[in-house]
């Protein structure tokens, strides 16, 4: 039985920084997460961008009225992720309400299963629940979104992985911007 594939995109600088706010949004590529949320049967987001997602994005999509530092062409993206079915790992939540649902207990376990659901694929997000989900084997397909600038702080990519993970070039997409989209498959 196949399974639905697991992909996993991050905005990084060239040194490796994956802080969020060291990065330079534009409308591509806004555009472009937008499309990989669509392609998407759901989301897998740990509490930290769980609940950054929601605080950022949510307002917007039940009100209409955009924040001041919401740019127009950011409303596209944030009627795609507030629209998208959720799973989010949390030890500490109590509830999520967002269309989503919590996931707890072994979070392999939890992954295995929904990866043997039927579907397109699922998504995941962040920094640290990719780290362990690629510590699992569990991500199929990485995609890196390269920014063409030096951070030189903040949480960096996969920081503290133990093994290899061997990937193959998919795609490359360049953005006006000068960041690059790379995707890749992991090596059986």
């Amino acid at each position: 039985m196949a399974m639905r594939p697991l992909r996993y995109s991050i905005n990084v600088t060239l040194d490796g920084c994956c802080d969020h706010r060291a990065m330079i949004p534009d409308e591509d590529m806004h555009r472009h997460a937008a499309e990989n949320i669509a392609r998407a049967d759901a989301l897998i987001l740990g509490r930290v961008t769980y609940e950054m997602m929601e605080e950022a994005w949510r307002p917007f999509a039940r009100t209409g009225v955009r924040p001041d530092w919401m740019e127009p062409w950011m409303e596209p993206f944030a009627r795609t992720i507030d629209a998208a079915k959720k799973y989010v790992v949390s030890s500490t939540l109590e509830r999520v309400d967002w269309n989503a649902e919590l996931v707890r207990g072994d979070v392999g376990m939890a992954i295995q299963e929904l990866k043997r659901e039927s579907g397109g694929g699922l998504a995941v997000g962040g920094v640290k629940l990719p780290l362990a989900l690629a510590e699992s084997g569990l991500i199929d397909e990485y995609e890196f979104v390269v920014h063409p600038r030096v951070a030189g702080h903040g949480p960096t990519l996969l920081a503290g992985l133990s093994k290899y993970v061997d990937l193959t070039p998919v795609s490359r997409l360049e953005f006006g911007s000068g960041a690059v989209a790379m995707r890749y498959t992991r090596r059986a």
